[in-house]
């Protein structure tokens, strides 16, 4: 009996160092494999894959709101699965919706037309995702939201993605994160997913943007801008005409839109409203010594300055200075008020509005007039000292910032890696090439190659442009 207990352990161990199931063979053959985390997101060395998968009645429900309203806010239902370097995150009840000013557009299709399984016009459009529409407490690796954009108007697919790259580099913590990703799109049905090929992958500027910059404006949630151009009302920080929470109706004529509308806490619209219309009024009633003194204390003016002298050099003309349009500002329970620049699809060398962007004074960019935010801060000597030295930074050569050689080291990098993504099933956006949109006033710049001569005779290079227009 005593022989068989002794043999019994020497058998198992016998077993177990000759068998594939042993623990140690295990932890040979087998990687563990790494979850998918946000760095994974914002990465720019990586191009992810989204996939999304709706239902034949949500995607037809998509189709038909913006029949309705092309301009609605309407979220419908969609499955979502993110996957990266052979890791995935699979996400159900996320809710999605078209997004765009301009650009806006419909997915598939023409007006009335529901979707057609066997031949199908697939459109490139901007989507915006919310992840907790739906589940509460649904997020996407920390994050609540993000955006999906097609590169409307730029055959490089860079600028926009240089852009929130240099404020990155630059030390502009509050600016929102950019990358790439395929992305396809199911739906119910269907013999084969469409692909929409390479888009950008955008952070949103919401309440978890807010949350993650904590540490630098307070914990949390403040009251948050948006402003807009909108014709005879504009988000100028002059009048205070248009203030308010904007509603979108599935019929128009119900909808209401705010040069300055708020995004974070809506139901204390009266108090926000006071809050910034009493901002308003110092910044255009104070001067001197009592503005400077006062200014200090309402806003961060270094990282307003460091960001604005970012925005004129990459050529941002759609902007609060000369268009009043397409920024944040956020008044932070620290009790400072911040500048989130967005949007910067229209820049580095696609022109409009200002006769050359890239030539043009950044001490003169917009309008001497009606800016009150950055042209009284501008003429305090001191701060314009600050700000000419942020452009100055950004345009030196042994600095990794702005100049022409290092930028196209990084884009070609970007479309290198792109390359073989991009032609998709729209039919759309299918060649990567150096030039602007092809609305703008300056159609001679290039990214990676011409001149610096503004464009005046033949390709301009405009990163070589506009160092050599700044007059310091």
């Amino acid at each position: 009996m005593n022989k068989i207990l002794f043999l019994i352990p020497l058998l198992l161990l016998v077993y177990c160092s000759n068998s594939d199931q042993s623990p140690i063979a295990n932890q040979a053959l087998v990687k563990p494999t790494l979850p998918v985390v946000e760095s994974d997101v914002f990465n720019l060395k990586v191009v992810p894959e989204i996939k999304l998968h709706f239902s034949l009645a949500e995607w037809n429900k998509l189709l038909q709101n913006f029949d309705l309203n092309p301009k609605n806010e309407k979220k419908v239902v969609s499955n979502f699965t993110f996957t990266t370097n052979g890791r995935t995150v699979q996400l159900d009840s996320i809710g999605l919706k078209l997004r765009g000013n301009t650009s806006r557009r419909r997915p598939e299709g023409a007006s009335g037309q529901v979707h057609n399984a066997a031949a199908p016009n697939w459109h490139h459009s901007h989507f915006a995702i919310d992840f907790s529409k739906f589940k509460d407490a649904q997020r996407f690796l920390g994050l609540n939201k993000i955006n999906l954009k097609w590169f409307k108007d730029d055959p490089t697919y860079s600028r926009e993605v240089y852009c929130y790259d240099l404020f990155r580099r630059f030390g502009c913590w509050n600016a929102p994160r950019s990358s790439y990703c395929k992305l396809t799109i199911e739906v119910e049905g269907d013999a084969a997913p469409a692909y929409f090929g390479v888009y950008e992958l955008l952070e949103s500027v919401d309440e978890d943007f807010i949350a993650k910059n904590s540490a630098q404006w307070g914990a949390g949630v403040g009251f948050l801008w948006k402003g807009y151009n909108l014709g005879s009302n504009k988000a100028d920080f002059y009048s205070v005409n248009s203030i308010g929470a904007e509603f979108v109706s599935l019929t128009p004529s119900l909808s209401q839109y705010y040069a300055y509308d708020l995004k974070t806490r809506s139901a204390e619209l009266p108090l926000a409203k006071n809050q910034l219309t009493e901002f308003i009024a110092n910044l255009n009633m104070k001067t001197g010594t009592e503005f400077q003194n006062w200014i200090v204390t309402q806003m961060d003016v270094d990282l307003f300055l460091k960001t604005y002298a970012t925005s004129v050099v990459l050529g941002m003309w759609d902007d609060y200075w000369v268009n009043c349009n397409n920024f944040y500002f956020y008044f932070a329970p620290n009790g400072k008020a911040y500048f989130i620049p967005y949007d910067y699809d229209n820049s580095l060398g696609t022109s409009a509005i200002l006769s050359n962007s890239g030539t043009q004074n950044p001490l003169n960019w917009g309008p001497s007039s009606q800016r009150p935010l950055i042209t009284k801060i501008l003429a305090i000597p001191q701060y314009q000292t600050v700000y000419k030295n942020y452009v100055k930074s950004l345009t030196l050569l042994q600095n990794d910032y702005f100049t022409a050689g290092k930028s196209k080291i990084r884009i070609m990098a970007w479309q290198s890696m792109i390359a073989g993504f991009v032609s998709n099933d729209t039919g759309e956006d299918m060649i990567l090439n150096d030039v602007p949109a092809y609305w703008g006033n300056q159609p001679n710049y290039r990214l990676l190659s011409g001149n610096s001569n503004g464009g005046n005779s033949g390709p301009a290079n405009f990163f070589t442009t506009r160092i050599a227009s700044i007059p310091w």
